[in-house]
Formats: C-alpha cells, structure tokens, sequence
C-alpha cells in the first residue's frame, strides 16, 4: 500500500488539476465569445441572446465588466437554486433523476462516514498487530483498516455490527428513494403533454403472407384483433443505405461551405484542393467545383437510393408502428401477447420517435439472438484480456515490492525522487487513460446486439460497462495488486497460508481506489464543467463554417447525458465506498467529495448545457437499484471472506444472514415498485384519455400522429402513405387481398389469426 506521502502527493496534483479547471470555467464561461459553449441549452430554449450583438468591438469577445470576475464563483449556488419541479419542466425527469443518483450517494455515505469515524477507525487504531508482524508489507494508513486487528480478535464483533447498521441504513435509503422515484415518474406521465409514443406500439416479426404485402397484413391484424382501438399504421423501410448518403452529403457541403468562405475573404484568389487521400496528394483542383460537383452527383444517388427504397418490395421490413384510438388502446396491445405464437407479432411500447434508433430497425428479428450470443461471448473476451493492462497498472502501484523482487531496478525506480509521483498519480491516471476508449467499444456492440432505442442502447452499454468496471477495476485490482504486494510470501509460505495473506491484503488496496477516485471524480468531474473539446470545436467551427446564425446554432454542441458511461462510473464508486466501510473506512471522504462535486456539476450542466436526446420517464431507475444492491451484497460476502482467514468462525456465521437480506430486499422493491417502469397502468391511460377528450374535443389524433414515425431521411410525403382504417366507414367488412381458405383442406403456414375462423371472422372491421 501506498505511504500518507504517496496519497498527499496524488491529493496535492489532482486537487491543483480541479481548480485548475474550475477556475479556469469561471474565467471562460463568462466571455462573450464563449457564451454559446457554455450556455447552449438556453439558446436552443430560445431565451437567451448573444451578448456578442451589442457593445464595442472589445466587448463582443472579451467581458470588460471586472465586477463579474469578482463574482466568478457565482455559478455554484445558482447552480443549486432551481427547485426539481422546476427542474423537471426545463431539463425532464431523466436529467432530475440522474442527478439524484449523486444526492443518493450522500444520503448513504454521509452518515455512514460519520459512524464509521467514530467506532470502527479508533478500534482498528489501537489494536497495533501490523507493528508486530513482520512478514507483510503495510503502511501508517493500514493502521486505519481492519488489517490492523489481531486474528481472532474480539473486536471484530464491532465491525460485524457495523455492517449490520450500514446494510439496514442502506436498505432505508434505497427503499425510500425507489419510492421517491417511482412517485416522480407516475406523477410525470400523468402530468407530461401528448405525445406519438403514448398512443404507438412498435410491431415486430410481422408473419410473411403469400396475398398481402406487410402493409396490408399488419392494418388487417389489427382491424380484426383490435377493432375498436386500431388507427393506423407505417411500415418500416431499411433505409440505412440512404441515411449513409445523407450523411455523406452533409460533410461534403460542410467543405464546400469552407472553401466559398474562404473565397469570400480573399475573391481574387479561388481555393484549390488535391484530390488524393486526405488532400496530401493527387491532382490539383478547383474546390468549389469538385465540392459542388461531388454534390450534385451524391444528390442523384440519393434519389435514386429513395425511389429504390419505394419501390423494392425487400425495403420493407416485418415491422411496423401502429397507433390507436386511446392510450387504454395502445397500452393493451403493448402489455399482451397477440397470438399463440409467443415468436410472432412481437409487440412493445414504441419509443418516442427522437429515441428511435432506425438503423437496428432494419436488422431481421431473427438475426437478434446470434448477434446477442456473439456480442457476449466477444464482452467475455475483452473483458478477460483487458486484465494485462490492470496487471501492468498494479504493478506501478507497488514499486516497493518490485524492488525487493528486482532489486537491479532500485536505481531507476528511485531517480530523480520520482517515486511519490510513480506511486500515488500514476497508476489512477493510467487506468483512466485505458478506460478512455472502452466505451467507445461497448456502445458499438450494444448497436451490433439490435436495440431500437437510444435509451435502450444507453442502459445495455451501462451493464456492460458495469460489469466490465466490477470485473476489471475492481476485482483485476484487488487480484493482481494482492499477487503483486505479497508476491515473496506466496512463494515462500506453505499452500494452507495463502488465503490468510490474500485476506490480509484486499484492504491494502485502498490506496489505488483512493487514487483512482481523485483522477477520475475529482479532476474528472472538474474537467467535465470546463468543457474543453466542445469549446476548441465551436471555435474552428465558428471560424471555419459559420456564415449566419443558424450556422452558428448548428455549431454548438450542447451534448448530453452519457448515460451509458457515467452511471457504471457512478456505481463503481458506491461499491467502493460499500465495501471498504467496514474494511477501511479512511476511503469514505474522498468518495464523498466526488458525489458532493459531481451533483454541483451536473447539476450545472443539466440546467445550462446539456440536450438531451430523448426522454424515458427515469425507466434507468431499476438498473440503477439493482446494481447498488448487487454492490451491498458484494461488499458482505467480501467481509465474510475476509474475516473466514482472521480465525473469526463465530464472527463469520453472524454475517451469513446479510447476503440473504439484500436478496429479500431486493425482491421486495422489485415486485413494489419495477412495475411502474415497465408497464401503464390501464387505470391512468383510462384518466388521461378521458381527461383529453373532454379538454379538446377537436382533437383530430389521425392527423397529429400521421408524421411522428417518418424515417428522418425521408421528406414529408415522401413514401408515407397512411395506412388505417376510415372512422367513417360503415362497412364491416376489411378489405383483404387474402384468398378465402373455407376449402383449404390444411391450414396455411402463414396463418397468423389465432384463435379464430379466418372465412368467418377474419373479415370484420370494427364497428
């Protein structure tokens, strides 16, 4: 473990790295020119104007006013100051709740510090075994953990009761606030405007049928399987080919845009370009010309791209949006199985149309389960690979264990007095630097599996960074930093002692973790605020491409929550902090002030930056209880094994009830409080559209959905012809192109009517 001179040098150079940051945010945030980065959120609201339009020429990029860099400081309680209902209305109930997480962070961490501090840190102080043993390596911080206590030792029953205070503090907190949360949600969609994804179920594995295109097939479905609810309905089109020439498109008018810029500020001389890889070589020519002729010949694929999309029969996937009269009407077919054939007309809540992901909704339904299985058979292996690097990490952390191992190396581990620097800094900075584009990774692979949401897309990157911080950070850590420290023990003691020194061990790792938290929740979190990449990019953007306001506008990158990056990294510290509590309490401080500086920042953020891509209704939340509750149960069975080596058996018996506890407890907030997340109640959408009607009794929902679930790619009008039945229409027969099978002596394979006589029934409109 680290020395208490290894921990203040990393401390002194991550606390100097967030000032540095957050001093420089308040310096910039207040200049003219960066008013867009820094308040983007505000503009796309449209209750924010350029400070940059008025005042002398001076003004516009540098704030002369010295009264507000005495106030620099100004933007941490404004910051705090919005109340969450008001929260919610400007930034939605995703961005409140997210924030929360950090609130919950203290609400369980707090207290349970202050405990901790009281009891368990002056026992482990004054039992004094690390100075009688000799064959371990420990240092002065050791003292503070539970290492410190004799084996065998009686006040063991103290940290067990400990545990039992911290699980049951912690079961209060995530009961009360799963219930908070569940409340926040019911409340918001009760409350939230009308929206397409209300009344639209998205229809998967549409049966293929030998008469009916899968237009036809899916309106006469639901005519005759919801005949007093269906509405309407549109196809989906595998457009990806054409979206990839959009795409195209863009960068190259984003180019042209360049180079016309550049024209205008010096007429006299015309831009050129080479035509080879990258510009570095190839034949010289006129810019605007090759740009603008590179455009018109992409625009003709893209019509031809589009008319092929319209006219090919295979553009058309066994899938659908379909709509409904009511909201009662769409939460039935959402929440119900539609035949007997569990694998077909696969039916759920269809996204809100920003959170659809349209290129997955071309992948065929039974493409699905292969992709999964590969994907996680490739996370297995990343994840089992990824343990070289955690290796070579743990090894930067024990510098003192490879001397005595490699005593050639001493002159050069300990040149230049760099070793404080080599223990206490780098070994968190590395593993951040290694993390930096495994997300990048894991949200490609969640692509790859076929999710059709964004959101979707976020919560399945979130488990697999999840596991793969717990598998790797965590237990890697612990594993190679153990095998690493005690490495002459285990080759010098007998088979029988080595579980001891393992036991022994884990709690000498705090070190690392302590790290590791300053670089990534301290100097991390500060960099977040200060937005560095998105500034360097408005800038070029503004110099290079902006001409009016709306490009200007369009520069501006507001970004986002990350949900599927941030909330494992969040975990990671509740973890963390629940496992070294009881084991080496000294780690709780620094993991409170990330959750303290965190909620300043995000919160921040929220209000003024980020945009959010969609808008789930908190449906992250049970991901988020479960994974602290697999962190509680985690942390118990690690003391258990702890105390197995300390010759504490009575001790280790008292604690088998906890992992049971957490099991219960979790089973309890599931079947209280999940439902909410994952389906409507009928009761509410019954309300809500009795409640609609009676305010807007006008309300022509046919024409308010027809253009919600339109590919972005595709205009107005474009292919979508709408399909659904007449409210007019008196008939009760449904067209079909279907041939009558009254005769067939055996029922066809693309039958999909269950349960009903298709020369009878199958015809009846609704009435």
């Amino acid at each position: 473990m680290g020395s208490l001179t290894d921990i203040g040098v990393a401390a002194g150079i991550n606390i100097l790295s967030a000032l540095g940051f957050l001093l420089a945010f308040a310096v910039l945030r207040i200049q003219p020119i960066n008013d867009r980065v820094y308040f983007p959120k505000w503009y796309l609201k449209g209750t924010r104007s350029s400070p940059r339009s008025m005042g002398t020429v001076f003004s516009k990029f540098v704030n002369a006013d010295l009264s507000t860099y005495i106030r620099f400081l100004n933007w941490m309680p404004a910051a705090l100051q919005m109340p969450e209902p008001e929260l919610i209305e400007h930034a939605g109930l995703d961005s409140a709740v997210y924030v929360r997480i950090y609130l919950l962070g203290l609400k369980i961490f707090v207290p349970i510090a202050v405990l901790a501090f009281i009891v368990l840190v002056p026992i482990n102080w004054a039992s004094g075994t690390l100075e009688k043993e000799k064959s371990l390596s420990y240092d002065q911080i050791d003292k503070l953990s539970i290492s410190n206590l004799g084996k065998g030792s009686k006040r063991f029953w103290a940290h067990i009761v400990m545990a039992y205070v911290f699980t049951f503090w912690t079961f209060f907190v995530l009961y009360r606030e799963y219930k908070v949360v569940t409340t926040m949600r019911l409340r918001f969609l009760a409350i939230q405007n009308r929206r397409a994804d209300q009344f639209t179920v998205l229809v998967r594995n549409v049966p293929p049928d030998p008469d009916e295109t899968v237009s036809e097939h899916v309106e006469h479905f639901f005519a005759v399987n919801h005949r007093d609810h269906y509405l309407s309905h549109q196809t989906v089109y595998n457009a990806n080919t054409l979206a990839g020439l959009v795409e195209q498109k863009k960068g190259l008018q984003n180019w042209l845009v360049y180079y016309e810029n550049q024209h205008a500020k010096n007429p006299a001389k015309k831009p050129t370009m080479k035509t080879g890889l990258w510009g570095l070589w190839g034949k010289r020519v006129d810019a605007i010309e090759h740009y603008t002729t590179a455009i018109e010949e992409l625009c003709k694929q893209e019509d031809e791209e589009r008319h092929k999309v319209i006219t090919d029969p295979n553009a058309i996937m066994p899938a659908a949006f379909v709509s409904f009269k009511s909201r009662w009407g769409a939460a039935v077919c959402a929440q119900t199985q539609q035949t007997s054939n569990p694998t077909l007309w696969l039916t759920e809540w269809a996204p809100e149309p920003r959170d659809v992901f349209w290129p997955n909704l071309a992948i065929p339904f039974v493409e699905l389960s292969v992709r999964r299985l590969i994907m996680a058979v490739a996370l297995f292996f990343l994840t089992f690979f990824f343990m070289i690097p955690i290796a070579i990490v743990q090894s930067m952390a024990n510098l003192d264990d490879i001397e005595r191992m490699l005593p050639f190396l001493k002159p050069i581990i300990e040149r230049n007095s760099l070793k404080s620097i080599v223990q206490g800094f780098l070994p968190g900075i590395a593993l951040k630097i290694f993390l930096i584009l495994l997300p990048t990774f894991l949200v490609m692979m969640s692509k790859i599996e076929g999710h059709t949401s964004l959101s979707g897309l976020d919560r399945r990157t979130a488990s697999k960074y999840y596991l793969f911080l717990f598998v790797n950070v965590f237990l890697g850590s612990v594993i190679t930093g153990t095998a690493f420290q005690q490495l002459n023990n285990f080759i010098h003691q007998s088979a029988n002692k080595i579980p001891e020194i393992v036991g022994e061990s884990i709690p000498m790792k705090a070190t690392f973790f302590i790290t590791y938290v300053m670089v990534d929740g301290w100097a991390g979190v500060a960099a977040e605020v200060l937005r560095l990449k998105p500034l360097v990019m408005f800038h070029i953007k503004n110099t290079f491409l902006v001409r009016t306001e709306r490009d200007r506008e369009q520069a501006m990158d507001p970004g986002s929550l990350d949900f599927g990056t941030t909330e494992p990294r969040i975990q990671l510290y509740f973890l963390l902090g629940l496992v070294y509590a009881v084991v080496t309490p000294i780690l709780l401080p620094f993991i409170i002030v990330f959750f303290s500086l965190a909620y300043l920042v995000f919160r921040h953020q929220i209000i003024n930056v980020y945009n959010q891509q969609y808008e789930s209704g908190a449906q992250f939340w049970p991901d988020v209880q479960r994974r602290l509750v697999i962190a509680l149960i985690v942390s118990q069975i690690l003391l258990l094994g702890l105390l197995s080596t300390q010759e504490a058996e009575k001790s280790t018996v008292a604690l088998l009830p906890l992992p049971v506890l957490s099991i219960w407890f979790h089973y309890v907030c599931k079947g209280r409080f999940e439902p909410a997340f994952i389906k409507f109640p009928l009761q509410d959408a019954m309300v809500k559209d009795t409640l609609e009607r009676a305010n807007d009794p006008t309300l022509n929902l046919r024409e308010y959905l027809k253009d919600a679930y339109v590919h972005p790619v595709f205009q107005k009008n474009d292919i979508y012809e709408f399909a659904g039945i007449d409210e007019e229409e008196k008939n009760p027969m449904v067209a079909t192109k279907r041939q009558s099978r009254m005769n067939t002596p055996v029922d066809s394979k693309f039958n999909s009517s269950s349960g009903t006589n298709e020369g009878e029934f199958s015809r009846m409109a609704p009435t």
